[in-house]
């Protein structure tokens, strides 16, 4: 198995796809709009995934926050509140906050379940702060460290509730970012003090079982490499310092953040120590770069892939669908 996860160009994998996935043997795939048209058409493509790879518990991922970041959208598939929606009820009665996120989660994890996505980029436990770009914005869950905590739990275990896992992001914190790391690289100079706030969610949430790095300088620990290259930040603040023990994966390595072509970028993230690095453009030039730069996926991270894929065998809760969307509207409308 391949240290990466790799994104898909349409609606159903090319023949040139299947050819590159069978050699390849990747961790996992990620899908995005251009590959979410019809349920049909969804459930078609992830069982084919699943056959090609002989396992029903294929690490399948989405990004289906809510809010502006919604690969599966209307009028096919419900949208689905921000994070700030649930910051907003927090701030009047914090333990209806806590349950909106719970069954709202649980709502999207159904969805996803039904057309075979297995793993869901959320939650988002950054921090919001005063000034920073939007690209984090009304996508936090709050300024609060134990009330990002506390909505991101909750988040985690409305998706287990369904089935679905979910990775905790972007370690060890996209909040305090001034420029879009989809275009350039954000530099974080604040101390201690300061990166302990940001750290204290992931750190609450230590036992998630996936989470993602951000491409971050942070200047108070390593002043040449982002989060997502750096040996320091993943080994002594990710692996030690927060105590995150799940299955590490970079932020996609397409962005601008980062220098050199996508091979030479999942390399550095892979040597830095994410378990593998996330790859979403689709594009067969890209993913060649990136096969030929990466090394097997290592025994811990296979492990750690084959404990957090477990998780989704849990007991699930009896609320279908439409019962967690009309218990999260009626616990929002109190805002």
């Amino acid at each position: 198995m391949q240290a990466a996860i790799y994104g898909l160009a349409g609606f159903e994998m090319t023949a040139d796809e299947v050819a590159f996935f069978r050699d390849a043997k990747p961790a996992g795939y990620i899908l995005f709009r251009r590959n979410c048209e019809t349920r049909d058409q969804m459930r078609r493509l992830t069982d084919s995934l699943r056959e090609l790879e002989g396992d029903d518990n294929v690490a399948i991922l989405i990004d289906q926050e809510g809010g502006r970041v919604a690969r599966m959208r209307p009028p096919e598939w419900p949208a689905f509140p921000s994070g700030e929606t649930f910051d907003r009820l927090y701030q009047l009665a914090p333990s209806s906050a806590i349950e909106a996120a719970r069954v709202n989660a649980r709502a999207l994890g159904l969805m996803l379940d039904e057309v075979g996505v297995t793993v869901d980029c959320l939650p988002m436990l950054d921090v919001r702060q005063p000034g920073a770009t939007d690209i984090v914005g009304d996508r936090a869950m709050g300024s609060n460290p134990m009330q990002v905590s506390a909505l991101g739990r909750a988040v985690l275990d409305g998706l287990a509730s369904a089935g679905v896992v979910g990775v905790i992001k972007h370690i060890p914190g996209h909040g305090r970012a001034l420029v879009d790391s989809h275009h350039e690289l954000p530099v974080v100079n604040e101390g201690e003090d300061d990166l302990a706030q940001d750290l204290e969610p992931f750190e609450r949430l230590r036992d998630a079982v996936m989470g993602m790095t951000s491409h971050l300088l942070y200047t108070q620990w390593d002043p040449e490499r982002p989060a997502s290259q750096s040996p320091i930040i993943i080994h002594d603040i990710i692996r030690q310092r927060i105590g995150f023990d799940g299955f590490l994966m970079s932020d996609d390595i397409g962005m601008e953040a980062l220098y050199g072509d996508h091979g030479q970028r999942a390399a550095a993230c892979v040597a830095a120590g994410c378990d593998v690095a996330l790859h979403c453009d689709g594009k067969m030039e890209n993913m060649l770069l990136v096969a030929n730069a990466v090394p097997a996926l290592s025994d811990e991270g296979s492990a750690r892939l084959a404990r957090a894929m477990a998780t989704r065998f849990a007991p699930a809760d009896d609320i279908n669908f439409a019962e967690a969307i009309t218990k999260r509207d009626t616990l929002l409308a109190l805002a």
